[in-house]
C-alpha cells in the first residue's frame, strides 16, 4: 500500500550527489526541505534552483555529523521537528591509508557510523517522544560482509545497519518508520575514476526514487538494484574457508 507523506524533510550530507537527487525529488512531490551540511553556503544555490524549479520551501543549516558533541543543539534549533530525516553522510575513505593509519580509518568509522548514530538516536528519541516520523539511512551493500579491498569502510556500514535495524525493531510500534537503504556502486563524484560495472550501478536519482518509494509503501530495507540482494545472499553464504581464498 502507498501513503501519501507530508511534513518537512531534513537531508543530512546534503550536498553529496545522492543528497542532491533526493532533495529534488522531494522538492517536486511537494515537501518542505532543510538541507543540511557542512559549509552551508554551498547549498545556497541549489536551494534557490529549488526554489525556482519546484516553487520548493527550502532552507538550509549548517551540520557537522562529526561535532557529535552538538547534535543535541543542531536539532534543538530548528523551527520544528522534521517528519522525516535522511542521513546521506559518508566516507568512503582510502583502504590502504586506513591500514596504515588509524586515524585515517577512525575518519571513516565515524563519518559512517559513529557520527550518524549519534544524530539519528537523537532524532530517534524525539520522533518517539512525539509519537510519528521516518528515519532513512543510507548503508551500504559493503556492510552485509567483510572483504578485504574495504573492511574499514564495510565494518562501519555493518554496525551502521545494525544500528538502524535494532532502532527499527525498538520504534516500530512507536509510530516512527526506520529504514535502511542499500544502493550498491552509485555513479557520483566519490566513486569518479573507478571502473564500475554498469548493470550494478545505479544513478543518483535511482537511489532517490527508491528511497520516497520505500517511505511511502513502508519498505524496511532497500536495495536500490534487486541483483544486489542475490549477490550479497551468494557472498554471505560462501564458508569463510572458501571466502577468504576470493579476491573481493
Amino acid at each position: 500500500m502507498t501513503a501519501t507523506i507530508s511534513g518537512p524533510v531534513l537531508i543530512l550530507g546534503a550536498t553529496s550527489d545522492i543528497g542532491w537527487a533526493i532533495a529534488q525529488h522531494y522538492a517536486q512531490a511537494g515537501r518542505p526541505l532543510l538541507l543540511a551540511a557542512r559549509n552551508p553556503e554551498r547549498l545556497e544555490a541549489d536551494a534557490a534552483d529549488l526554489r525556482i524549479r519546484w516553487g520548493a520551501d527550502v532552507r538550509v543549516a549548517d551540520f557537522d555529523v562529526l561535532d557529535v558533541g552538538g547534535h543535541s543543539a543542531f536539532l534543538d534549533g530548528l523551527e520544528e521537528l522534521p517528519a522525516t530525516v535522511v542521513c546521506v553522510v559518508g566516507l568512503l575513505g582510502s583502504q590502504p591509508d586506513a591500514e596504515r593509519d588509524f586515524t585515517a580509518a577512525r575518519r571513516v568509522i565515524d563519518s559512517n557510523l559513529t557520527g550518524p548514530a549519534s544524530i539519528l538516536g537523537e532524532v530517534a528519541n524525539r520522533m518517539e517522544a512525539r509519537g510519528s516520523g521516518t528515519i532513512i539511512g543510507i548503508s551500504s551493500v559493503a556492510g552485509d560482509r567483510g572483504r578485504a579491498s574495504n573492511y574499514i569502510y564495510g565494518a562501519a556500514k555493518a554496525g551502521f545497519t545494525a544500528f538502524l535495524s535494532g532502532l527499527r525493531n525498538r520504534l516500530a510500534k512507536r509510530g516512527v518508520h526506520v529504514v535502511t537503504v542499500k544502493p550498491g556502486f552509485v555513479r557520483t563524484r566519490m566513486t569518479e575514476g573507478m571502473s564500475l560495472p554498469a548493470r550494478l550501478t545505479a544513478e543518483p536519482n535511482e537511489v532517490a526514487r527508491a528511497i520516497l518509494a520505500a517511505e511511502a509503501r513502508g519498505r524496511d530495507i532497500v536495495y536500490v538494484r534487486p541483483v544486489w540482494w542475490v549477490i550479497m545472499l551468494v557472498i554471505r553464504s560462501l564458508p569463510e574457508k572458501i571466502f577468504k581464498r576470493t579476491k573481493l
